[in-house]
């Protein structure tokens, strides 16, 4: 597979925000209480600012963005906590034709060179309890349950 995972650039915005509607209308499927379809979840200037603090990731085969992935760097410093940076994937898919191909672990692999780049403490996200195939890959991966959100309707 010939992918490249590079930063999000301002011209990828079209394909990144296909992928982002995929994305969401999963979520809409799996919980309809919840999500709603919007098409325009990321709008062009809130793009161009991800882009410009280059916290946005795409991957790319053969000059089509089939992946993405926004990162949140955090630092966590309280009274109750361990000092610690942590990057939080905040935004992960992959182009509904492209998975299974190994997309999402290339993008794995970036985080974990910019944890090392960095000298950061971790690596975390979160993932939606009916997304099974997610859940799967990120255990593959070596992600572990750090906590459980539940709710009450």
């Amino acid at each position: 597979m010939d992918c490249v995972i590079r930063k999000a650039e301002l011209d990828d915005y079209e394909q990144v925000l296909k992928i982002m509607n995929q994305a969401q209308q999963l979520h809409v499927e799996w919980r309809p209480d919840i999500y709603k379809r919007n098409d325009s979840l990321l709008s062009r200037e809130i793009f161009g600012k991800k882009v410009d603090d280059e916290t946005f990731f795409v991957a790319e085969m053969s000059n089509i963005v089939v992946g993405i992935m926004e990162l949140v760097y955090r630092h966590i410093e309280t009274p109750a906590h361990v000092t610690r940076n942590v990057i939080f994937i905040d935004v992960m898919a992959v182009d509904e034709a492209n998975r299974r191909k190994g997309v999402g672990h290339l993008l794995f692999e970036k985080v974990k060179e910019l944890k090392e780049i960095l000298h950061y403490d971790g690596i975390e996200l979160q993932v939606n309890a009916k997304n099974k195939a997610a859940y799967e890959m990120y255990s593959k991966y070596g992600f572990t349950e750090k906590s459980i959100s539940m709710e009450l309707l």
